[in-house]
């Protein structure tokens, strides 16, 4: 097992995770100023697409690639049920300096499934397997000098728990990390995570892997409901997982992983502060992603920095209307006035 990056990090590690129209080259730029995790990483990409699309198509996935140095280390996710382009799609995440590969095997989206991939891996086991192993293929440096680690986000199982069959069978391919979303596939998001699943995954690994020493074994993350660091490190001591992954969480609040360092420091953000970060921002969506992206995707960010005190709700309805970042810039610098 390649574990690069991951051996050098203390744990518990805290992560943020991957989330479509969310976590884009925009976003991360934010949050690596503002409260970096441990680690990041990148939405998901289709590996069919990067490997099959047109040269219009394939620059406009590569968008969702693009990172700077301040984001590592920073960890590129694909889906895929195609071992090939896997392949090839890892050896695309080595040129362009990725630290780590992920692969999606958890998303409940029908389109993604209708290609065999996301959460419908969970359903071939031999497949996923086979996938994983091509992405360590790929994953091997040009120059001979090791590998970028591949890691696995997923979910419980699919239409019920089968974490007794389908963690094993991941681990066999030993991974650098699991990430295990506490919930199935058929609960979506609509049920509370089943966090005593996360303790369970810990022992099954601690059973499947007890033959290799405890510093090279596959790390297992929890995903699911959480909502700070305090929350984060309370599941860590409840569960024994070695990290956790944050997601919905870090909506209207980049500051999220700031007090990673230090817990007993509560940073206050002055509302002047989180609207001028939710203009800087805009702008970044804009010079980023502003030809490839529609515009409207900001507004979700919107309705999560602007909420829950004394005017936010007629400012919200401002920025809904707005349909670029100057606008949002002369909306926020009037509300300030």
């Amino acid at each position: 097992m390649e574990s690069g990056f991951w051996s050098k990090l203390k744990k518990p590690i805290m992560v943020l995770a991957p989330m479509a129209d969310v976590t884009d080259a925009a976003f991360r730029r934010v949050i690596a100023k503002y409260g970096k995790p441990d680690v990041i990483w990148t939405e998901f990409v289709s590996a069919d697409g990067l490997m099959r699309a047109t040269p219009e198509g394939k620059a406009k996935l590569m968008r969702d690639l693009i990172f700077t140095e301040a984001e590592r280390p920073v960890v590129a996710q694909f889906f895929t049920s195609d071992p090939e382009m896997m392949e090839q799609t890892a050896r695309l995440a080595v040129e362009l300096g990725f630290d780590g590969i992920d692969i999606n095997m958890g998303c409940p989206d029908k389109s993604i499934e209708r290609q065999k991939a996301g959460a419908a891996m969970i359903k071939d086991p031999a497949r996923a397997r086979e996938v994983i192993r091509a992405a360590k293929r790929g994953a091997e440096k040009a120059d001979g000098s090791g590998a970028l680690p591949v890691s696995v986000k997923t979910r419980l199982g699919f239409n019920k728990n089968e974490i007794e069959t389908w963690l094993p069978e991941l681990l066999a391919e030993r991974p650098a990390v699991i990430t295990m979303h506490a919930r199935t596939r058929k609960e979506m998001s609509k049920v509370a995570a089943h966090w005593d699943q996360i303790k369970r995954a810990v022992e099954i690994r601690n059973e499947v892997q007890k033959d290799i020493p405890e510093g090279e074994r596959t790390l297992i993350f929890g995903n699911g409901d959480v909502v700070d660091l305090v929350d984060a490190r309370k599941k860590v001591e409840e569960t024994g997982a070695d990290g956790i992954m944050l997601g919905r969480a870090i909506f209207g609040n980049p500051w999220l992983f700031s007090n990673l360092k230090n817990l007993s420091e509560s940073q206050q953000i002055s509302l002047e502060e989180k609207l001028k970060v939710m203009v800087e921002h805009t702008k970044l969506f804009e010079e980023l992603l502003g030809d490839v992206k529609n515009f409207a995707i900001m507004k979700k960010h919107y309705k999560a920095y602007v909420t829950g005190w004394d005017g936010s709700k007629e400012l919200r309805g401002k920025l809904m209307e707005a349909t670029n970042a100057k606008e949002v810039e002369d909306i926020v610098s009037s509300f300030l006035m």
